[in-house]
């Protein structure tokens, strides 16, 4: 079927190339052509559904780069995580994965669940036997004995445990391969967060082992030291980035520079609950925590955008929330919009399918009131979700069966 989408203006992406009174013409999953209205009515077929949107702009749908579909937000989530059986996380991720694609959110990429359940809904969703967003998925992350997340299964010791779980989680279907470089604070009685979990040479075998097997790394570094070797080992992108040390922050010059040398990407990883927290830290510890993203970006280090989703104060359905802190730390707003479309889909190596309005591309996109352009907030509660094709409403959520894909209840 072909559907024939019309509106004020199309941004094709990246975001400052736009088309006035421009349409996407579309057949079944796959964009057939993008142009200006008239001529696209012209190419259309007769039967194609026609959908007009006066006042509004059409965009390539929106990137989450880190989201925890197995972690429920609440203040139990990790009670849950560990207790829920198989069937019953799955059908609460196949719905928090539905609450990001009725935002807009049309691609999240997973870094860490239990048991490859992120895989299973991934495929679910490949197969039509529900709706969501194109998932790419990490099964549980490596970290070290009682590291930080441990509870998600990914604990291995050595050199010959590390190769085994990259290619575990390669076998099982994993997108991407996460690692725990340094601690985190969710993790009871696990190491701190600036502390590296892993030396130099393990991140180094871990980058190996995934490269020899087409998959990218993504490292979770909150600590300058493990942000130094993520960087000599060369993964793909470095979650959180937040440069902390035992004595406080700790930017280093040469460290930023080699990743925006290497082509790493920085993954904010950080939620649209930004204001509040603004209030708790304070001047200072709000320059710690978030200044550093206009450093690195002077410096050239390339950065997408994750919330983290899934955390307590961290939802599914707010990564605007997330794009309106760069708008607060004056980053211009076509800049924020690509960050969250042409270049997520870059860094995760998919930009050959998705990220930017392009015939022969998935026909992944939104519809919006007003130009994001000049007001980011007009990317909230979008009139229009298409994800390969499908419209996707609230009130279309479906859940799977809960033998859908359950294969190790």
């Amino acid at each position: 079927m072909q559907q024939l989408i019309t509106a004020s203006q199309v941004l094709i992406g990246p975001a400052q190339q736009r088309i006035q009174e421009g349409a996407v013409l579309i057949q079944d999953d796959t964009i057939l052509a993008v142009g200006q209205r008239h001529h696209l009515e012209q190419q259309a077929d007769e039967n194609a559904r026609r959908r007009d949107y006066p006042n509004s702009t059409v965009l390539p749908g929106l990137i989450n780069g880190h989201v925890h579909l197995c972690f429920d937000t609440s203040p139990q989530f990790l009670e849950s995580v560990q207790q829920d059986k198989d069937s019953d996380l799955l059908l609460g991720m196949a719905g928090r994965a539905q609450q990001a694609l009725a935002s807009g959110v049309t691609t999240v990429r997973d870094l860490g669940d239990r048991g490859g359940l992120s895989i299973r809904l991934r495929d679910a969703i490949a197969r039509d036997d529900l709706p969501g967003p194109r998932i790419l998925a990490a099964a549980a992350p490596l970290t070290i004995p009682n590291g930080h997340c441990h509870f998600l299964g990914g604990t291995v010791s050595g050199e010959a445990e590390i190769r085994q779980l990259v290619h575990h989680n390669a076998a099982l279907g994993a997108d991407v391969i996460k690692v725990m470089a340094s601690g985190g604070q969710i993790t009871p009685n696990s190491p701190p967060m600036w502390a590296s979990q892993f030396t130099a040479g393990e991140l180094s075998i871990i980058v190996e082992e995934a490269s020899q097997l087409e998959l990218p790394v993504a490292a979770h570094a909150h600590g300058t030291e493990a942000i130094a070797a993520a960087t000599a080992a060369g993964v793909s992108t470095i979650e959180h980035c937040s440069w902390q040390s035992a004595n406080g922050p700790d930017r280093r010059d040469d460290i930023a520079k080699q990743m925006a040398d290497r082509g790493i990407y920085a993954c904010t990883a950080l939620s649209g609950n930004w204001r509040s927290i603004m209030k708790r830290l304070g001047p200072e510890g709000t320059e710690a925590m978030y200044g550093r993203l206009v450093w690195l970006a002077e410096l050239g280090v390339p950065l997408i955008i994750g919330t983290d989703a899934g955390l307590p104060g961290s939802w599914f359905d707010d990564l605007v929330g997330t794009m309106e802190l760069f708008e607060y730390l004056g980053f211009p707003h076509d800049q924020i919009i690509d960050m969250a479309t042409f270049t997520s889909a870059t860094a995760f190596g998919i930009a050959n399918n998705v990220g930017r309005l392009q015939p022969g591309y998935s026909a992944d996109l939104i519809v919006v009131d007003g130009d994001p352009l000049t007001r980011l907030d007009h990317l909230r509660n979008p009139q229009l979700v298409l994800a390969r094709g499908r419209e996707f409403r609230a009130s279309n959520r479906q859940e799977p069966s809960t033998d859908a894909g359950d294969q190790n209840r």
